[in-house]
């Protein structure tokens, strides 16, 4: 069963107080390596979802690029970083992948998952590497080992996960495009059910057989007795509604599911109501649904009026701490579109501060916020 998102759910969302974040300032804009651009971010999980432990703290993967000047063009040259994080905060561990897996170009977002000393990387593969630039998704899986120092070794030769069909789901293979309008196939979260074991694959889509530019959709694919990935139909669409459903996953908690994406305000279609750039998520007593919106509309957590862009791209663990991070803040009204040195200079390019929520049924809340260098700290 696949559940709407739908504009009467969203057009609720006046009638709220908007569950927002404090004021980003520069104090949480400290730059982590001096010459990286670091966006969405993921932990190292272990099966049920939690922050696997690592050396007294835990292994983040975050998505770099170098700083050009102009934030766009950490796209085209993303790679996946590792990270270590305990109470004295992060510490560089290099690229995650070595060159050479795969006839991918780029590394876009994913998940990771910790089982008996071995890593499994789920990632977005971007572009192909003789032809750069392009916006094709696939995704993409490739295990290794666990060091005692914290690194991953032994990388396994990248394969597909699963191919779009066409028919539910459209592939994402369009080497043009723009951020915000390009169609979806990405975004692998690992998830296992707790109820009997099954694994499953939540990816970011588009729905196939809609009509709308604002098709985007929360996919799933199970695991079988062969391991192979198999592609159900999506939990959750926002056909005519939203464009992009991005970083969608799924963690179970006390005995629900519940599923989460963060999407922008500039994906909305321009003529329902829109929300605000946010991290988003519904409920369901079951895998296959139906899903019903949080707190009515389907909102969890969201930037400021005052500052609406100021961070992107939310992921939660099953403690229910949510990462994300700092995209263009102390905009006072500008935005990154006015000229090049705002978008260059109102570009974070860092992990925001981590949220921790707490979910009771079908109403979330924000508990606190502390800097993600204080994660460890307690």
């Amino acid at each position: 069963m696949t559940t709407a998102w739908t504009a009467a759910h969203v057009a609720t969302l006046p009638d709220q107080p908007l569950p927002a974040l404090g004021l980003i300032g520069a104090q949480d804009v400290q730059r982590v390596l001096p010459d990286l651009l670091l966006w969405d971010m993921w932990p190292l999980q272990l099966a049920d979802g939690r922050l696997a432990p690592v050396r007294g703290g835990s292994l983040w993967m975050v998505l770099a690029a170098p700083d050009r000047g102009d934030p766009i063009l950490r796209h085209f040259e993303a790679k996946i970083r590792l990270l270590h994080l305990d109470a004295s905060g992060w510490h560089d561990l290099g690229d995650m992948l070595p060159s050479g897996l795969g006839d991918f170009e780029r590394e876009w977002s994913g998940s990771a998952v910790l089982e008996e000393g071995k890593v499994t990387l789920y990632f977005t593969a971007a572009g192909y590497a003789d032809r750069p630039g392009g916006f094709q998704q696939r995704l993409a899986e490739t295990s290794g080992t666990l060091q005692e120092d914290g690194r991953i070794t032994g990388w396994s030769q990248v394969r597909e996960s699963i191919v779009a069909d066409g028919t539910v789901y459209l592939p994402a293979d369009r080497h043009d495009g723009a951020p915000g309008t390009v169609k979806a196939f990405r975004d692998p979260a690992f998830f296992i059910d707790p109820a009997d074991g099954a694994r499953y694959l939540v990816f970011t889509a588009s729905l196939a057989a809609s009509d709308s530019a604002f098709n985007g959709a929360v996919g799933l694919a199970r695991l079988d007795a062969d391991g192979q990935w198999q592609l159900l139909p999506p939990i959750i669409h926002a056909d005519t509604l939203n464009n992009e459903l991005e970083r969608a996953q799924i963690i179970a908690h006390q005995g629900l599911y519940y599923a989460f994406w963060s999407t922008q305000a500039s994906v909305f279609n321009p003529d329902g109501p829109t929300g605000p750039t946010g991290f988003y998520g519904m409920v369901a007593e079951q895998l296959t649904g139906p899903w019903a919106p949080l707190n009515g509309s389907g909102l969890v957590i969201a930037n400021p009026d005052a500052e609406p862009m100021q961070a992107y791209s939310w992921f939660a663990s099953a403690e229910l701490w949510v990462c994300s991070f700092v995209d263009h803040w102390g905009l006072k009204g500008r935005r990154p579109t006015d000229s090049a040195f705002v978008a260059a200079e109102t570009f974070g390019g860092v992990p925001a501060p981590a949220v921790r929520i707490a979910l009771d049924g079908d109403r979330s809340r924000i508990v606190e916020s502390r800097p993600m260098d204080r994660l460890h700290a307690d």
